[in-house]
């Protein structure tokens, strides 16, 4: 079962590792923290990216999109994540803090990611392969 997730899904996988590690590491002072909100729009990228990523890996493999699967890979699972991660960064780490407004701007990249998703399913994936709901 594992085999067959790093078959299908690698990308998603390997993105997943590389936020966990992100988000539990010390990250350096660089002029660009000094950006206003910088960190809310690093976190809404990496799981806007993330949740799209999910999105095209499952199309790619799956003719017939099964809601309850996607809702819960592309949606649910990428937000329980968050919020596991910032715990994890306010009470297994002493260089990171968990933030809640961090876990807002997670919460609205995996909803753009998944609208991303919908509509590359919508609109361009499902009219060139034939897609069925």
């Amino acid at each position: 079962m594992i085999t067959n997730y790093l078959k299908k899904y690698p990308l998603s996988l390997l993105t997943i590792i590389t936020i966990w590690i992100l988000c539990l590491i010390r990250i350096p002072e660089t002029p660009v923290s000094q950006v206003p909100f910088i960190d809310k729009w690093t976190h809404f990228a990496m799981y806007g990216g993330l949740c799209t990523i999910i999105w095209l890996e499952y199309l790619r493999y799956h003719p017939k999109i099964h809601p309850a699967k996607v809702i819960l890979y592309a949606l649910i699972a990428p937000i329980i994540m968050s919020g596991l991660i910032e715990l994890a960064q306010a009470y297994c780490t002493t260089c990171r803090s968990g933030d809640w407004l961090d876990f807002a701007a997670n919460t609205v990249g995996v909803l753009l990611g998944n609208v991303i998703g919908f509509i590359g399913l919508k609109w361009i994936i499902r009219p060139k392969k034939g897609f069925r709901n």
